[in-house]
């Protein structure tokens, strides 16, 4: 049987309520944690100190975890090295019971399902390099440093000759100016 690089031996701490040990653990991470743009890659390694605390029911896991996740920016692409610590607070029960989720087995307890967790919690779903990145220039595919003056729209040619119409002032009233809106209320002045 293979043990768990998050496995941690607890032999000293069972049955002895009120013992408190402190470790600091260096794991090289044995697969990938988190499925989106940021994440551990396979041989990140993560710093954890962590306090065990004996209690009478199981072991009191506290752990503050650091590492460095991996990934691309959401936007422009960019490769992505970003620092990531959080703290991971277990308890690992003695006996097996419905109401807890990890248990102490065979004197070890495997520290990787919280930690997971907590990392997969935290990850941002669209992380990136800075927080005003522009993206990609769709033309050029280069990455935009300001932003991109966008080309005048194209007429759909159903419309073009009312913009004829329009320019020519064949048409009265014009929208931007409030021309219409102005009349209107000259014409209710008279009225009252």
């Amino acid at each position: 049987m293979t043990t768990s690089p998050y496995a941690v031996n607890v032999a000293t701490l069972i049955n002895r309520p009120g013992t408190m040990r402190e470790l600091e653990l260096d794991v090289t991470v044995p697969e990938r944690i988190g499925e989106g743009m940021l994440y551990f890659d396979k041989g990140a390694v993560l710093e954890i100190d962590l306090r065990l605390e004996s209690l009478v029911d199981g072991v009191l896991a506290t752990a503050e975890v650091s590492g460095t996740l991996t990934g691309q920016c959401s936007r422009c692409l960019q490769d992505l090295a970003e620092p990531w610590s959080g703290t991971v607070t277990e308890l690992y029960s003695f006996e097996e019971d419905e109401s807890v989720e990890y248990l102490v087995k065979n004197d070890l307890l495997d520290l990787e399902g919280p930690i997971r967790d907590a990392v997969v919690l935290e990850l941002p779903f669209q992380p990136l390099c800075e927080p005003g990145c522009l993206g990609l220039d769709p033309e050029t595919g280069e990455k935009l440093t300001e932003p991109r003056e966008e080309p005048e729209a194209a007429i759909d040619p159903r419309w073009e000759q009312l913009k004829g119409l329009l320019e020519s002032g064949a048409v009265e009233g014009d929208a931007d100016t409030g021309s219409d809106a102005e009349a209107d209320a000259e014409s209710s002045e008279d009225r009252g």
